[in-house]
């Protein structure tokens, strides 16, 4: 089925009561200040467009993980506080996140402010998706908007449960994700490329299979190139390895050269004996030596890489070329990041630390779109339907 979703478009907001469930799951200090505003930030447009519209937002989020029980210092005050600067709007935030309080604290909000309400994940049934949670949070809206990609993969109540209740769209954070995946994954201009990295190849075991039947090409980086390596009968010496999984990965090659995909693994390493930033380094062939591992794709591999990377009219990047925190090995992920940005052709990056390698060398603007949600986009490419998509619109 193709990835789509009703769009803030189609309902009528004007007077309405809005609930948003955002993603405002910010990263914090040890005081409990916000380090990075950015998942605010990425609310705005959706906030604005329902304001401008007439509709009062009414914002659901969750923050850190308490359990299912109210901790203090995952209150949601500081974010009320920073959301008031970044949009210029009166902040509401009230201290629970449903029943008659929270009805009173809404009716009683001024005209063009936004409604915070408290963290959601304070509730038990949040996480399990409780139907009558998720009837209690519709009680206080007219109209249901999903704006959290980031948590569109979990089945959780304030995410696909109140999509039961009430009329539901995508926000507009939530419909560029769509519309980006789309382009990837439905009908993709070709060739059609990914690259593929990361530690382990268990993690990414269904989007493999799931890509080998869609792209053109797959690069493949990161750790996980060495259980595939090893499956090809190269030595691998003391590389990160999952012996169980190598028969899949024989069975991935097989399947790639059956389709006619192109999977590229790396021809050369930077390898050291140690995982570590002041452990000396050299470069291998294809053949690592023993008590060596390989931490990072050598130079053949990413002139390949990125040769291979310029000829691409859709790209789609999950996961690093090597261990890139550490200064000796992040050459690789620093070349495909420039390759990426450099491609002429549409291009998708997800996953956390493809993200934030992009973030860290400068390099997001000159990427088609940088994706907000990484567990959420790895199941998209694993053609995975996400229930915080697939609940909107039916009612």
């Amino acid at each position: 089925m193709p990835l789509s979703a009703p769009t803030l478009e189609e309902l009528d907001l004007a007077g309405k009561r809005v609930l948003v469930r955002v993603d405002f799951n910010v990263p914090r200090d040890e005081n409990g200040a916000i380090r990075d505003d950015t998942r605010i930030r990425a609310a705005l447009p959706t906030l604005r467009a329902i304001l401008e519209a007439g509709g009062r937002p009414i914002c659901l989020t969750h923050l850190g993980r308490p359990g299912g029980e109210v901790r203090e210092e995952l209150r949601v005050d500081a974010v009320g506080e920073r959301l008031a600067e970044l949009s210029g709007t009166v902040v509401v935030k009230l201290d629970e996140s449903f029943g008659e309080a929270v009805q009173q604290g809404i009716a009683q909000a001024p005209p063009g402010s936004i409604v915070l309400l408290e963290n959601v994940r304070f509730n038990p049934g949040e996480t399990r998706g409780d139907p009558e949670l998720a009837a209690r949070y519709a009680e206080l809206g007219d109209l249901f908007v999903n704006d959290a990609f980031g948590s569109s993969h979990r089945p959780h109540a304030s995410v696909s449960g109140i999509a039961a209740y009430l009329p539901s769209a995508a926000g507009r954070l939530l419909q560029s994700e769509i519309e980006a995946f789309a382009r990837v994954l439905d009908n993709p201009d070709r060739p059609l490329l990914a690259i593929l990295g990361g530690a382990k190849v268990s993690d990414k075991l269904q989007v493999i299979d799931n890509l080998i039947e869609r792209v053109d090409a797959l690069l493949v980086g990161g750790g996980m190139a060495y259980t595939f390596l090893a499956a090809q009968g190269h030595g691998i010496g003391a590389s990160l390895f999952e012996e169980e999984r190598v028969e899949v990965c024989r069975q991935a090659l097989e399947k790639a050269e059956q389709r006619g995909v192109e999977l590229l693994l790396p021809l050369d390493h930077v390898i050291a004996e140690r995982c570590a930033e002041d452990a000396p380094t050299r470069t291998s062939g294809l053949e690592i030596p023993e008590g060596q591992m390989a931490l990072d794709i050598g130079p053949r591999t990413r002139a390949l890489f990125a040769e291979r990377i310029a000829g691409v009219a859709t790209l789609v990047w999950n996961g690093p070329m090597g261990v890139f925190e550490m200064e000796p090995f992040r050459s690789g992920t620093l070349a495909v990041a420039r390759a990426v940005a450099a491609c002429p052709g549409y291009t998708v990056v997800g996953g956390g630390d493809s993200v934030a390698a992009v973030q860290e060398f400068g390099l997001a603007e000159k990427v088609s779109h940088v994706s907000t949600g990484g567990g959420a986009s790895l199941e998209l490419l694993e053609g995975k339907e996400l229930p915080g998509i697939a609940c909107l619109g039916r009612v």
